[in-house]
């Protein structure tokens, strides 16, 4: 989803660095061979989660929500040294998937793949996070929030992905839209909160920047 002119779009990416190869390969293979490829951060995107986790330098990073592990694997391009980088996904059928990419990345030995249901997995971690990432089910974002606030360092940020939901959060909803809903009170909590800041931005589907005060 873009919500730009399709020419200042092609403009924009045209004039954003390329995807490293590994990353090329991965978002490759998941339109080949997997189910609602679209969920995929894509170049663009993941160009810019490697930007903004560059500019944070982050010692401990979450992603609610692996996916094929596109997005994971942009973040950890700004990992410290010796930072650690946890990604949480329910969907057991693309562990390996993801695995075989962290393996052949620089980042292998950083990142921990974590199966399962976030919403049980995230209370269980004793970490706090310089930098969270949130692309998962969108009904459960403000619990996401709720769970992950207590766990973030001071000037820590936390990312959230498709909060524009392809421009329904400025329509009719329909009665039976949990994602929606969802969403319009996950954005109202971001800017509503007073232990954060955020700025909303129209990247692919809408992109929030909360920093934690």
């Amino acid at each position: 989803m873009s919500f730009l002119p399709e020419n200042i779009e092609e403009y924009i990416v045209n004039h954003t660095q390329n995807e490293p190869e590994l990353l090329r390969q991965l978002n490759k293979e998941t339109w080949q061979k997997v189910l609602n490829p679209r969920m995929l951060s894509g170049g663009y995107q993941g160009r810019v989660l490697s930007m903004i986790s560059k500019l944070i330098q982050p010692k401990t990073i979450l992603e609610i929500g692996t996916y094929t592990g596109y997005s994971a694997l942009c973040l950890a391009e700004g990992l410290q040294k010796n930072g650690l980088l946890l990604t949480i996904d329910k969907n057991e059928e693309l562990e390996d998937f993801a695995k075989k990419y962290f393996e052949q990345s620089p980042y292998n030995t950083q990142i921990k793949q974590l199966v399962g249901n976030a919403l049980d997995i995230i209370p269980t971690l004793n970490e706090q996070f310089d930098l969270v990432f949130i692309d998962a089910d969108k009904v459960n974002y403000p619990t996401y929030f709720k769970l992950i606030i207590g766990k973030m360092n001071a000037g820590g940020v936390i990312l959230s992905d498709n909060v524009l939901w392809s421009g329904k959060v400025v329509e009719k909803i329909a009665p039976n839209d949990k994602d929606t809903k969802a969403l319009l009170v996950f954005n109202e909590m971001l800017n509503n909160d007073d232990r954060i800041e955020t700025v909303l931005l129209p990247i692919r589907d809408g992109l929030s920047i909360s920093r934690v005060k």
